[in-house]
């Protein structure tokens, strides 16, 4: 099958899926409490990456993995949030999103069968990620312990960047 028309298929099956869950949850009472409930409302956005997820290796759509990760992150903060009432660490949280999207490249490439430019943009993503949580949430009353080694992160990447570049330098 190539993979336009799998794409397709994939498109239809996530369509197809969002309209039987949204059905079920108008038709029932029980269901709808629950989706739409205090604490349980994070879990519909987990199930749609969930479902992006499934329908991208069953398809063999690697692509669907992206947004899968993307949502499936931003869902279980949300979740996390919303169970201890920690609204404030979106101060910092939104940090992770650039991470979220790493994860999803990274998986993207393994399945794909390992090229590197998804591997060299997910590991960018990953560690700029880091480095933002660690900054941020130093600043903005995250996890404690982080605050003192932060800057330990940045001479980390600098000293990264610096062999990269230095490594580049040399000829063939």
């Amino acid at each position: 099958m190539a993979e336009t028309s799998r794409g397709r298929v994939a498109g239809a099956l996530v369509l197809i899926g969002l309209g039987v869950w949204f059905l079920a949850v108008q038709l029932s009472p029980v269901l709808r409490a629950w989706a739409f409930g205090g604490r349980t409302w994070p879990i519909q956005i987990l199930a749609v990456a969930a479902l992006f997820l499934l329908v991208g290796v069953v398809t063999l759509t690697p692509g669907w993995v992206i947004p899968a990760s993307l949502l499936g992150g931003i869902g279980g903060l949300l979740y996390y949030q919303t169970l201890t009432g920690d609204w404030e660490s979106w101060a910092y949280a939104w940090t992770l999103i650039p991470g979220f999207v790493g994860v999803g490249l990274l998986l993207f490439g393994l399945l794909r069968g390992l090229s590197r430019g998804p591997l060299t943009a997910a590991a960018c993503l990953l560690a700029l990620s880091a480095v933002l949580f660690a900054v941020f949430s130093a600043f903005l009353g995250g996890p404690r312990g982080l605050g003192q080694w932060w800057p330990v992160v940045l001479i980390v990447l600098g000293v990264v960047f610096l062999a990269q570049s230095l490594a580049r330098r040399r000829p063939a």
